[in-house]
């Protein structure tokens, strides 16, 4: 219990970090959080400063919620039947700390990236295929948040059918709402038609 209650505030302060923020100023660049988007995703890097800075923010931001989650899958063995969910909540708190970072006032990011880190980490079929329905959704639409968005849907069907465990299909579920939540002004933009193309 010990070893999860570190982990899992390991994973918050990990998810915590604006890797967004951290890659525009390495790169001189503008303040995301004023321009833009105002996100400190990749989309708004890739807006504001080209293909490398969005790449170093997806990077850094998966890599939040793949590295707790790996900690995870080997330092709870101890709980034994409740592993599964133990490594689950570490997964959830590190998304939780992109979207609501203690760093920056607890206003972050949309949980796209470091959701797909954890679940890389948990699920590497899923993952792959959620990858594959993102570059299908981003081809059609040309739109990032369109892209996310219906993979968001995809989340918890992709884990459904790519992973047995019952506590990481809770976790794809609720990941998925809280990606759904974080895009809701995108998602008025998108039924309206003002949403930003590629």
């Amino acid at each position: 219990m010990k070893n999860l209650l570190l982990l899992t505030l390991l994973a918050y302060l990990l998810g915590s970090i604006p890797s967004g923020l951290l890659v525009a100023r390495a790169m001189k660049g503008p303040d995301p959080r004023n321009q833009g988007s105002g996100n400190l995703g990749a989309a708004n890097l890739y807006r504001l400063l080209g293909l490398k800075a969005a790449i170093l923010t997806f990077m850094g931001d998966a890599g939040k919620g793949a590295l707790p989650v790996l900690l995870a899958l080997n330092w709870l063995g101890a709980l034994d039947v409740w592993q599964e969910t133990g490594v689950a909540a570490v997964g959830a708190a590190a998304v939780l700390g992109h979207i609501f970072p203690l760093y920056l006032g607890f206003r972050g990011g949309k949980a796209v990236a470091t959701t797909f880190g954890a679940i890389a980490v948990l699920a590497p079929l899923a993952a792959a295929n959620l990858v594959l329905v993102y570059i299908l959704a981003l081809t059609q639409t040309r739109i990032f948040s369109a892209a996310a968005l219906i993979s968001a849907w995809f989340l918890p069907l992709a884990v459904g059918l790519f992973s047995p465990s019952k506590a990481y299909l809770f976790l794809a579920g609720v990941l998925s709402g809280l990606i759904l939540i974080c895009h809701r002004e995108n998602l008025a933009r998108l039924f309206k038609g003002e949403e930003p193309r590629i």
